[in-house]
């Protein structure tokens, strides 16, 4: 692959993080889901689980079974970050990249929206248009943290992009929806967040039981709608 200065460092003894640049961008993105799912695919021994950012991947695995397995190299950060190279110069995006779409119904009526008119103040618009602006865009799912299912994604229209809480709620109620900067997202579980709550879906985002728990995945697209 080619493109901007790939950075390859441990992060603690036992995982290694690859950053593809340090920006938002869907190229970037791709990059790390590609890497992240290669090794899924193709697991070495020692090998844990990789985790795809928006611009970078982790790589996790068990120190003591890479130093078993590569017993030529000085260390276990140096055999997994040579199987990294390797893999990083052979990847492909566009055969590794999800493009599932998925419409998420969200109720934004007054109960649910607690900053909808927030956002629209700040915004200089009405609630009703930034809601439509809202649903007109499709908005890559760029990374999962913070809880898990919890979903990052953009980039939202700059017109209704909105800074989080000065104070953020001890308790977000799940399934709220909401915007901070040019990132929206969609509280999987009931928790303290800071985000600009615009409405809620009943979608169940995360479902721990589940052979895949968290419904969607780095790489979709979703389209809110009004439900």
């Amino acid at each position: 692959m080619t493109g901007e200065s790939i950075r390859i460092f441990p992060l603690g003894d036992s995982a290694l993080t690859v950053e593809f640049g340090r920006r938002v961008s869907v190229d970037l993105n791709k990059r790390a889901i590609a890497l992240a799912d290669h090794f899924h695919q193709n697991s070495f021994r020692g090998f844990i689980e990789s985790v795809p950012a928006y611009a970078s991947t982790t790589i996790f695995y068990d120190l003591l079974e890479v130093r078993r397995a590569f017993t030529e190299s000085s260390s276990a950060f140096d055999a997994v970050k040579s199987t990294v190279i390797e893999a990083i110069n052979n990847l492909n995006t566009s055969t590794l990249e999800n493009s599932r779409t998925l419409e998420i119904p969200v109720d934004f009526g007054n109960k649910h929206a607690l900053d909808l008119d927030f956002v629209a103040e700040q915004s200089d618009l009405s609630p009703n248009k930034v809601i439509e602006i809202f649903t007109a865009a499709n908005y890559r799912v760029f990374m999962l943290g913070f809880l898990p299912g919890f979903t990052y994604m953009g980039e939202v229209d700059e017109r209704i992009a909105t800074p989080r809480r000065e104070t953020p709620r001890t308790l977000v109620p799940k399934g709220s929806v909401g915007i901070a900067g040019r990132q929206t997202g969609i509280y999987s579980l009931a928790s303290p967040g800071g985000w600009q709550i615009i409405g809620r879906t009943n979608v169940d985002i995360f479902t721990p039981n589940k052979k895949l728990p968290s419904l969607l995945q780095p790489g979709d697209e979703v389209r809110f709608v009004a439900a």
